[in-house]
């Protein structure tokens, strides 16, 4: 997954998510309500009942005023007084239950979303995060999801009662005065005209805004992944501008997104006051003349800013609400809509395809036919790549960087589909197998190992959840790590920090062959495993993986020539093929490139090596 957005990440188009029509975004997600219809009516219902009794408060107004105060009843004032308190603690009752039940519907909500994205994440294939910050998937996860959410439940919550508010509340105007409902309706067209505009131009600065504050947050993850070497290269200074550019990117974001909602918000409120105004003008004109009451006066023009212009504002809100979950929802979809690994669900493997049982264990024949693979850019990885390695062999890729011996062993457990040819094991072609069965069968070891923040315990299990304690005993003996362990203040239950950053990187290693162990898989990949060692660590290192291969088939990226001279098969790959192939002994006597490499290999990586044997012409497509 690519680090420091800064450096080019956000430059790939995937990055843009592409906008969203408003009914796409809605009809989706409310297709999340459906397991929770019992508790959305609910909330509507409570909401439903607030209002009414709070629709009670201008008629007992207009009671008190023009009934009980105008003809001096006493006898009224108490049981009007009460009857108002009594609304106000119903309305207040059913607010506390709406609250309580939509909270729950809220976060039943919220973790069926982020469970489907994250369950998604974990179904896509490993091409699809390369170009992608982990610091911007974090932010769709977490952020962009309770923003949709919000959309979700405040906006059906709330748009259901500001509609409803809007009809009881005409409802009553009507009925007190119909030229003053008239009348209040004029300001109608400029309200709507307002929010269609605002609506068709607001979504880009919506996503002007998560953009930035994905990239921000990208950012801060790698920086804080890579606080180290941001204090041993000293570039603090350095990192401290990067992110005060991506804050201030955020930060004008949100003022562009303010603006907007700086003089739509109070155009929109004026213009309602403008019909406030009206209505109290010729309201006045009418109570002064004897055709209306001075407390239906007062009832109506509650009606209208409580239950009708204060309503009307609430949309707009909502309004606003919907173009940033349009945004951050268009950011959302792109996940769930990115498509799946090919046979990413356990059992679906390619229609006609080899029906194997769930416990079943292949012998380690591995055939490479004619395999050929290029990534996205069109660039050649790979060209009629040709092999064969039988049951517990060890076959061995060398060559310079960007040979493509990594992408070689990683189209094995299918981390990358091939572009053309096929890869066979035990003679079966893996395209027809379900991808769990497919890895269960692999394990890998590879440069940079990772250990999740854990204990000991955990990390070494993650290879085998079920297995017992005498196994894990047995891996980690095995793999040279229990004495270190077993020296720990708390054993295997010592945590290791985020990616084993309490741990050497010797040992961290030792702690994955431990892990790869204990999955007990009959083929093996292993990705220059003693890379960035001492000698001392590296000989540790040499005898698990000694213990780890025996009686498995092994594919192994050199570091050294010296770890790979008992290898069964050598390959030797340049620019995407294979150039020489065999035993180290028949690589020497032909006295080719392998062989020339050997003559300087005592003080040099095999990397160092190609550089000073020179280039050969590259592989054309």
């Amino acid at each position: 997954m690519s680090s420091h957005p800064g450096f080019g990440a956000h430059t790939d188009p995937t990055f843009k998510s592409q906008p969203r029509r408003t009914g796409e975004v809605v009809r989706r997600v409310a297709v999340y309500l459906r397991p929770y219809w019992g508790l959305s009516l609910a909330t509507i219902a409570c909401a439903v009942l607030s209002l009414a009794c709070a629709l009670l408060y201008p008629k007992l107004t207009r009671v008190i005023i023009d009934d009980v105060v105008a003809r001096q009843r006493q006898d009224l004032l108490a049981p009007a007084a009460l009857g108002l308190i009594g609304a106000f603690f119903l309305r207040e009752v059913f607010n506390s239950l709406r609250i309580r039940v939509n909270n729950r519907l809220e976060q039943n909500v919220i973790f069926d979303m982020r469970r489907d994205v994250y369950a998604r994440l974990q179904r896509l294939p490993v091409a699809w995060f390369d170009p992608r910050a982990s610091g911007d998937l974090m932010t769709r996860v977490i952020e962009d999801v309770n923003n949709v959410e919000r959309l979700l439940i405040d906006g059906v919550e709330q748009g259901a009662v500001a509609v409803l508010s809007i009809g009881g509340a005409l409802t009553f105007m009507f009925l007190y005065s119909p030229s003053l409902a008239v009348l209040a309706l004029l300001p109608m067209p400029l309200l709507a005209a307002g929010a269609l505009y605002y609506t068709t131009t607001a979504h880009r600065r919506y996503r002007r805004q998560r953009e930035a504050a994905s990239a921000m947050n990208a950012l801060l993850m790698d920086n804080l992944q890579g606080i180290r070497q941001i204090k041993a290269f000293g570039r603090e200074r350095q990192e401290d501008q990067r992110f005060a550019a991506r804050a201030d990117d955020l930060r004008q974001g949100t003022l562009v997104v303010m603006r907007a909602w700086a003089w739509y918000g109070p155009a929109m409120q004026f213009v309602g006051a403008l019909g406030i105004a009206l209505v109290l003008w010729f309201g006045g004109a009418q109570a002064i003349a004897g055709q209306l009451e001075v407390g239906e006066l007062v009832a109506f023009m509650l009606y209208a800013g409580m239950f009708f212009y204060e309503p009307i504002g609430r949309l707009h809100m909502l309004n606003q609400m919907l173009q940033s979950a349009r945004a951050a929802a268009a950011r959302v979809f792109d996940i769930l809509d990115a498509p799946e690994e090919a046979r990413a669900r356990a059992g679906q493997g390619v229609p006609g395809g080899t029906a194997l049982p769930s416990d079943w264990r292949a012998r380690g024949e591995v055939v490479y036919d004619r395999v050929g693979f290029s990534y996205g850019t069109g660039k050649v990885a790979l060209a009629d790549i040709n092999l064969e390695v039988r049951p517990g062999q060890m076959a061995a890729l060398v060559g310079p960087t960007g040979a493509g011996k990594s992408t070689l062993v990683n189209l094995l457990p299918a981390f990358y589909e091939l572009t053309s040819g096929r890869i066979l094991i035990d003679g079966h072609d893996i395209r027809h197998w379900p991808l769990d069965t497919l890895r269960a069968q692999i394990a890998v070891v590879s440069q940079e190992p990772f250990l999740f923040n854990g204990t000991l315990r955990d990390n070494i299990l993650y290879g085998r959840i079920n297995a017992c304690q005498d196994a894990l005993l047995d891996a980690a003996r095995a793999a040279n790590c229990h004495d270190f362990i077993s020296r720990l203040p708390d054993g295997y239950d010592s945590r290791v920090g985020e990616r084993g950053v309490k741990l050497s990187v010797g040992e961290k290693q030792r702690v994955s062959i431990a892990r790869a162990l204990l999955k007990d898989a009959p083929i093996l990949i292993l990705d220059e495993a003693t890379a960035s060692v001492d000698t001392q660590t590296e000989r540790l290192i040499q005898e698990a993986l000694e213990h780890l291969m025996t009686g498995r088939t092994s594919f192994v990226i050199a570091h050294r020539l010296s770890t790979i001279v008992r290898a069964d098969l050598i390959l030797v790959l340049r620019h995407g093929t294979i150039v020489e192939r065999g035993s180290h002994e028949e690589l020497l006597a032909t006295g080719g490139l392998y062989a020339r490499l050997a003559r300087i290999q005592n003080t040099t990586t095999i990397e160092e090596g190609f550089e000073r044997l020179g280039d050969l012409p590259p592989v054309t497509a």
